[in-house]
């Protein structure tokens, strides 16, 4: 069960004035929130979403089932639904969960969410680049408070642009997100790394994350942009660089050691990455 906090929903009729201002008609909120989630309960929507939906996890956690897949979601995590789309979010048992949402719409609002429906996770800190994004919540509801005058939404929905930015482009900035990559994905290529020498299938690299094939190599591309298992394939193709370079070993010694069966595959796996046979890479210098 979800209790709403703060919450201001636009009016239609401003909503269509905000769909043909030039100055906003790119990018405008429909709705804001800040809800509760109750520990052990449900918050969905009862139909297809009609805008896009940003959701930010401030406190708890719990798990949202979104295109088929349940993915757990903490703190300082954040979600964007697609329009169309609908979901369930499972406030876990013993924790009230706090979320701060906001629908949008516009010209590009389509463009800015449609890449976001995983989970992305975000690292605070108090020397962030961009404004704390509670703060700019805040200066929504603020505002929104004082009316819906136009000169007053024209500047809400700057201000909406600037938070979705420091989501979206969370990545452009020097302390939000760790690496740069999913912490899912991160603990994926320390698994990959630590099995060079064995063969490995994209089910039990899944099974070991504990998603689903099809869920995992989507976020996997997303991050990486390649496949898991194209991924790992690099990754053994760089460790035969070092294993030429540094040792004596022999290319089939190589090749049984990174896991092929078969030397010749190994071979033509990796003058299709460098560029050079392994012999010849070896021989490169002098």
């Amino acid at each position: 069960m979800a209790g709403e906090k703060r919450y201001f929903r636009i009016p239609v009729p401003l909503i269509d004035e905000q769909r043909n201002n030039a100055i906003t008609r790119d990018l405008y909120l429909t709705e804001i929130g800040e809800i509760e989630v109750r520990a052990g309960t449900i918050w969905s929507s009862n139909s297809k979403l009609e805008n896009y939906l940003l959701v930010y996890c401030t406190k708890g956690s719990g798990i949202v089932l979104i295109l088929g897949e349940q993915v757990p979601v903490s703190d300082d995590q954040f979600f964007i639904i697609p329009k169309g789309d609908q979901f369930k979010f499972y406030s876990v048992l013993g924790v009230n969960t706090q979320l701060l949402t906001a629908r949008f719409e516009g010209r590009k609002a389509k463009q800015l969410g449609k890449e976001f429906s995983v989970v992305r996770n975000l690292i605070p800190s108090v020397n962030n680049r961009v404004a704390n994004r509670e703060m700019l919540f805040d200066e929504i509801f603020n505002n929104l408070s004082k009316g819906f005058h136009d000169e007053n939404l024209e500047y809400v929905n700057f201000c909406f642009g600037h938070l979705l930015a420091t989501f979206i482009y969370a990545n452009k900035t020097s302390d939000d997100i760790a690496d740069e990559s999913n912490p899912i994905i991160r603990r994926a290529i320390n698994y990959l790394n630590k099995n060079l020498d064995n063969k490995l299938s994209l089910n039990q690299l899944a099974k070991e994350l504990g998603y689903s094939p099809s869920y995992f190599t989507t976020l996997f591309k997303k991050e990486t942009n390649y496949s898991p298992i194209s991924y790992f394939s690099h990754l053994k193709i760089v460790k035969a660089c070092e294993l030429l370079d540094y040792t004596n070993m022999k290319v089939k010694e190589i090749s049984f050691h990174l896991g092929y069966s078969d030397p010749y595959y190994f071979s033509k796996d990796f003058k299709k990455k460098i560029g050079l046979s392994p012999r010849n890479y070896r021989n490169r210098v002098g």
